[in-house]
């Protein structure tokens, strides 16, 4: 039984212990999870992803991502806030992705009010959130990794109060591992960039 700390891979390599719970984490954990990703689309596919996560597993989310990047345009702000009716029904009736009303209808929200800020604006808008390199603990084990920061409660009100929704502090702190904001990969994890 793991304690939490970073246990050997398949490849006898030190990894966060939630990325070999499944084969398909191995690769987000070691080539995405807690890497830069910038642009507002790159950003605004993230953050839905992380909403449709909200109650779920992760994995069920990963499994599903091709599905969900057809279905919604490649989170293109763009063309996801252009989607019609009908397009909100077929969604509703894809079973590719999670077909959950309140999640779809905040996604499609979101897209058309993001259509509406600048260029980058999303982008620097979460980027300015990110916590000084080096001013937290580098975590040793799963228990050193906090759900919720003063970061991503202040983030998620900032995407509240422009019009945002399933933007809660916890949705707004797996972004900021997902997107490398923070670097929660733990000390002996081989993931590591700091």
């Amino acid at each position: 039984m793991s304690d939490g700390a970073a246990l050997a891979g398949p490849d006898g390599a030190l990894r966060c212990p939630w990325a070999l719970s499944a084969p398909e984490y191995v690769a987000y954990h070691d080539e995405e999870w807690g890497r830069p990703v910038h642009g507002d689309d790159a950003l605004f596919e993230r953050l839905s992803l992380e909403a449709f996560q909200s109650g779920l597993s992760w994995i069920t989310i990963l499994r599903r991502r091709p599905g969900f990047r057809a279905a919604f345009a490649d989170f293109k702000i763009a063309s996801v806030a252009a989607f019609t009716d009908e397009d909100r029904e077929r969604l509703l009736a894809d079973a590719g992705i999670i077909r959950n009303r309140a999640k779809i209808d905040a996604t499609l929200a979101n897209a058309r009010a993001l259509a509406e800020w600048a260029p980058g604006e999303l982008d620097e808008l979460i980027w300015s959130h990110a916590p000084e390199p080096g001013s937290r603990p580098v975590p040793k084990a799963l228990s050193d990794v906090p759900a919720v920061t003063p970061e991503s409660t202040a983030l998620s009100k900032a995407l509240k109060k422009r019009g945002l929704r399933f933007v809660g502090p916890t949705t707004a702190y797996a972004l900021m591992q997902a997107c490398g904001l923070v670097d929660d990969h733990l000390q002996a994890c081989v993931a590591r960039r700091t």
